[in-house]
């Protein structure tokens, strides 16, 4: 079974917005489906980016930390949710923003934790 700490799947969902494709293994039932996957995969490339394992020490740190962290990680897993197939959206360019702009969602938080006082925030947390 896969844990996933950092964020829920309903938050990938509506980052993928209404074309994200209804079929994706285990968005319904199955609890180790592509969505946990996604967002596994998405925890671990925070935390190697970062240096820091956040997974470990998540229930310790504050809401202003979580919730950018969960950002991060929705925002990573969604890129993942709308490129597994690109058909439920308007157009392949329509897709591409939605991927564009969850992209820059997930720069921009990876960036705030790169700042050395964010760090020390963190680190106090």
């Amino acid at each position: 079974m896969v844990t996933t700490t950092m964020c829920v799947s309903g938050a990938v969902i509506v980052k993928a917005g209404d074309g994200m494709n209804s079929n994706v293994p285990g968005l319904k039932v199955d609890s180790d489906g592509a969505i946990d996957v996604w967002i596994t995969e998405a925890e671990s490339l925070i935390n190697n980016n970062i240096r820091f394992n956040f997974t470990d020490v998540y229930a310790a740190l504050n809401d202003d930390v979580k919730k950018t962290l969960q950002e991060i990680c929705s925002a990573l897993a969604a890129i993942q949710a709308i490129q597994y197939d690109m058909g439920g959206y308007t157009s392949r360019e329509e897709a591409q923003s939605m991927i564009n702009i969850q992209r820059d969602a997930a720069l921009r938080g990876l960036s705030i934790f790169r700042d050395k006082k964010v760090e020390d925030f963190t680190n106090a947390a």
